[in-house]
């Protein structure tokens, strides 16, 4: 499994070979990009513009061309992300968590999952050279299967991907129903891509992906005081807070699991 230190900062791609997860918007509005020292992936940003704008106010040819842009200017990524639509409550609803508003979708799960099929037969028409994953999204076990029947009915052949996404179970990956989820694609034979996977949610179930993502480093850090030495307020935008962060999630993980948090430098 390969574990990818998400960050808005674009430039540490020019500052560790650690695999890392950006944003492509971070990328789009950046005059310079710096060739990647590491592995790296994309992610689309479809949390923040759902979150914003309850739509896409990107098309998939606007997505398309700046995910060319990166690919010239910082190198080959692994993959990245479709234009999904995720199925969290407060994403269709609308509603408030902490600091951030939800405007709501106000649209079906059913309809959520058909956007993200679509988007991606869309993309992958655009550019079928710019690795761009499928990502499935529900809410229950139910759900997900019907996801990725969906993909099966248009030729999709998940089981064919390199990586498939496993969408809305960030707030589920420590529960029951999340482990739930995960076990019943990955029984369907599916190299997995858990989006912001915590240490709990990789205890239960890290085995089963082929790759995760986290963030939770800086939230970690925004708690605490900076490091020693470190002037600045928190290390919320530290790479070295960053490093050592994942370092003690990699050591964290029980042992028989550990060896498969590797960076993936090998493969």
């Amino acid at each position: 499994m390969r574990f990818y230190l998400t960050t808005h900062k674009r430039h540490w791609v020019k500052l560790t070979d650690v695999p890392l997860f950006l944003k492509s918007e971070h990328f789009a509005a950046a005059a310079t990009l710096y060739p990647a020292r590491g592995r790296y992936a994309v992610d689309s940003g479809g949390f923040s513009e759902l979150q914003r704008h309850g739509r896409w106010t990107r098309s998939p040819r606007q997505y398309v061309d700046d995910l060319r842009r990166i690919w010239e200017h910082v190198g080959p990524y692994d993959w990245a992300a479709g234009q999904d639509w995720m199925c969290e409550d407060l994403i269709i609803y609308g509603g408030t968590a902490g600091p951030l508003t939800f405007v709501g979708t106000k649209l079906s799960v059913p309809e959520h999952q058909r956007r993200t099929v679509h988007n991606f037969l869309d993309l992958r028409s655009l550019a079928p050279n710019l690795r761009i994953i499928p990502t499935l999204q529900g809410r229950t076990v139910a759900e997900y299967h019907a996801c990725a029947d969906l993909y099966e009915s248009y030729g999709v052949d998940l089981r064919r991907e390199p990586t498939v996404g496993l969408g809305s179970v960030c707030r589920l990956q420590s529960t029951k129903q999340g482990a739930a989820i995960v076990t019943a694609m990955a029984a369907r034979g599916y190299r997995l891509h858990g989006f912001g996977f915590k240490i709990l949610g990789l205890e239960r179930v890290g085995h089963l992906l082929a790759s995760a993502d986290s963030a939770a480093w800086s939230y970690h850090a925004r708690k605490r005081p900076p490091l020693p030495g470190h002037t600045h307020k928190n290390c919320a935008n530290c790479i070295d807070y960053a490093l050592n962060w994942r370092r003690r999630v990699l050591a964290a993980i029980p042992t028989h699991h550990q060896t498969l948090l590797t960076d993936g430098s090998a493969a």
